[in-house]
């Protein structure tokens, strides 16, 4: 249903730099460079980064959040693991959250223009 989502950013290189390292943990790529924008994805851009030189840090409250599907428990330890060796800041540590009829495994990061992302997997234990 949903073909790509973007996050804008205010620094675009520092925020490549990021991205790169964190989405590498999942399986993505840098596959498109343009002058104020990158994509990343598998086979195509699906996930994009836009710089906003004058956006304010995206505010904590304000309910952004982007969730991205991982293959395994392993990727979003290391989706985690390398958002944080990367500049970003824990929202919520790797970890099985069963709620209701759903069990997932998931870790959330912010990113360090204050977006909120998260890496999902839903183990079949």
């Amino acid at each position: 249903m949903i073909d790509h989502v973007s996050v804008g950013v205010r620094d675009l290189d520092h925020a490549a730099r990021f991205y790169e390292a964190t989405l590498a943990a999942l399986g993505l790529k840098r596959l498109v460079t343009r002058p104020a924008t990158i994509g990343f994805g598998k086979s195509y851009p699906e996930f994009w980064i836009n710089l906003r030189a004058d956006m304010d840090e995206v505010a904590r409250g304000s309910g952004t959040h982007i969730c991205l599907r991982a293959k395994s428990a392993d990727e979003i330890d290391a989706f985690h693991a390398a958002a944080l060796n990367a500049g970003g800041v824990s929202d919520g540590a790797p970890g099985l959250r069963p709620h209701g009829r759903v069990r997932y495994y998931a870790a959330f990061v912010v990113d360090p223009d204050g977006n909120r992302i998260e890496a999902v997997t839903f183990p079949n234990e």
